[in-house]
């Protein structure tokens, strides 16, 4: 009895080593320019992103909230992000507590807003919160705000 539990303790010891020592670190996922350059949209928001080089992307952002009285409210900010990995972070210029985190995934963008519309400068229930959709690859063509 005492024989067979050592010995499936001893099994199940050496299993657990050998695929710790067989598992390596999972690398970051890393965003080239030409999969981080294009215009991406959600609804009637876009962003418009360029690579820069040295961790640094062209961001600009143009959204529209479409009211009740079918009226829009929009938001404008256009800057610079740096970027790690696959994770790019973005003040619009002239905010001090808005935050947006964009994350590049495979023919999409994910983006989370922190800071309310008006932090950011926006109109009143505009947000650049959502996936956004690329449906434009290359250089894009910065607008400047209607």
């Amino acid at each position: 009895m005492k024989r067979t539990f050592l010995l499936t303790v001893s099994i199940f010891l050496f299993s657990a080593i050998t695929a710790a020592q067989n598992q390596s670190p999972q690398k970051p996922k890393i965003v080239t320019a030409a999969q981080a350059n294009g215009v991406y949209r959600y609804y009637d928001n876009e962003f418009r992103i360029l690579a820069l080089g040295h961790n640094k992307l062209k961001v600009q952002f143009d959204g529209i909230y479409h009211t009740i009285a079918k009226s829009v409210n929009m938001g404008y900010a256009m800057g610079e992000a740096t970027i790690e990995g696959n994770v790019a972070t973005f003040v619009p210029e002239e905010t001090q507590n808005c935050k947006i985190t964009m994350t590049f995934l495979q023919g999409k963008l994910v983006v989370k807003q922190d800071g309310d519309d008006a932090t950011c400068g926006f109109g009143h229930n505009v947000y650049s919160t959502g996936t956004y959709r690329k449906i434009r690859g290359g250089k894009p063509k910065f607008q400047p705000p209607i």
